[in-house]
């Protein structure tokens, strides 16, 4: 890890050029800070990597000022997005810097300088050296809303060595699922309970979600156009969807019941919104090519503007979406990737159909299917079909987007067990 640096370095330059984020204060990466040490052990210290462990861990942060009056926060990241997101989570006496890189000196240098009373891991993020400098230095570090799919135990259980001392070097881990849980015990993990998932206890922005709607009501009222939202989509899945909808345009003229059916994909507004950020102008460039109109949301000023494909190319807007939207697809699913957060969907009442990759949140895909808030559907082509089939039976699609707030709903309680959890061990 130590001899790896360089290669992070010009990893973060390269990033830098499309995000200038990681350009910022690279040598905190490296255990080196323009502030000076931490003479107490006040902090609580979480580290969530990326976007969507930043706005998980702020679910928990609202419980964890409540259990431990006065806490100081220290929050790390990894990736720019996260570490923007962050900042909104801050308040006075509080410090964010960058996730050290899991080298011996670095990890030390870290601890050195902050000295946390216990680190909070979000989900997944696992550092060999960081396990052991905590352990070493008598920080308790535990893994929450923690989860581990059968992919990853067995890509760990490739390199034991290494991932059962990390393991099972942990002070506590609380699992999302008991199927999480089995897997992580099998890497000798100290489970102490299955608490679920913290995503259920997220409450979308309403005022966005209210934006989103209107927009919905008033887009259908001029157009009669539908919108399907194909929301958090990864790199291969967008040529997916816009060549499928090209083979659904033939099949029109072939096709006498396809040909029949009210809403087809002409009838329908399709919106497409990348997962990350960086990739914007990558998709706006791929609609195009492959011959459709676009329209921008960062172009759009009270409403959105016509065009065949709308791209969504804002942060922080996913309830906006999810309320213009009738229908979503789940990004992450159409490849092997282990598709993304449904929850955020079914809170909106925005029904979901995913494909057949959701690794990453089997039990939460499971749940939703058997409320109804989701359907599981074989490929691209019968996720076009299944959104056209719900756009064009109304009663379906009004019991589906209902059961998207009661599905959600019937989960929550994560944040304040997991808050009470870490509150019980800082006061051991």
């Amino acid at each position: 890890m130590w001899l790896s640096q360089p290669l992070l370095r010009r990893k973060m330059r390269r990033r830098g050029v499309a995000e200038p984020g990681y350009l910022l204060k690279v040598e905190e990466r490296f255990g080196h800070y323009d502030l000076p040490p931490e003479t107490g052990t006040g902090f609580v210290w979480i580290h969530a990597v990326s976007l969507g462990e930043t706005r998980t861990s702020a679910i928990l942060l609202a419980a964890l000022r409540e259990a431990l009056p006065g806490m100081r926060l220290l929050l790390t990241h990894g990736t720019a997005t996260g570490q923007a997101e962050g900042k909104a989570l801050l308040r006075p006496g509080d410090v964010q810097v960058w996730q050290p890189w899991d080298s011996a000196g670095a990890t030390r240098r870290f601890l050195a300088q902050f000295k946390p009373r216990i680190g909070l891991l979000m989900e997944t993020e696992i550092w060999p050296n960081l396990v052991a400098h905590c352990a070493a230095a008598g920080v308790p570090l535990v893994l929450v809303n923690a989860r581990l799919s059968a992919k990853s135990l067995h890509q760990a259980e490739q390199f034991a060595a290494l991932a059962r001392p990390a393991y099972g070097g942990l002070a506590a881990v609380w699992a999302q699922s008991e199927d999480d849980a089995m897997r992580l015990r099998a890497l000798g993990a100290p489970v102490k309970g299955v608490l679920g998932n913290l995503k259920f206890d997220a409450s979308p922005d309403p005022a966005k979600l209210q934006t989103g709607r209107d927009w919905c009501r008033t887009w259908r009222e001029a157009t009669g156009r539908p919108v399907v939202l194909f929301a958090s989509a990864r790199e291969g899945e967008e040529i997916q969807l816009l060549q499928s909808l090209k083979r659904f345009r033939l099949l029109k003229q072939k096709d006498p019941a396809v040909g029949a059916m009210k809403l087809g994909v002409n009838e329908v507004q399709w919106l497409i919104v990348p997962r990350h950020p960086q990739r914007f102008d990558q998709v706006a460039a791929l609609i195009e090519a492959e011959g459709f109109s676009l329209s921008r949301r960062s172009h759009w000023r009270d409403s959105p503007a016509p065009a065949e494909v709308w791209l969504g190319d804002s942060l922080g807007e996913m309830a906006l979406y999810y309320g213009l939207g009738e229908v979503a697809l789940l990004g992450g699913s159409f490849e092997p990737l282990g598709g993304q957060n449904l929850i955020e969907a079914a809170a909106c009442g925005c029904p979901v159909l995913m494909g057949p990759s959701t690794f990453n949140f089997s039990e939460a895909a499971a749940l939703a299917e058997a409320a109804g808030a989701a359907r599981r559907v074989a490929d691209m082509d019968a996720a076009v079909q299944a959104a056209l089939d719900l756009l064009n039976d109304p009663a379906a699609l009004a019991e589906a987007a209902a059961a998207g707030p009661r599905f959600a709903g019937a989960h929550k309680g994560a944040a304040r067990k997991t808050a009470a959890a870490v509150a019980a061990l800082v006061q051991e």
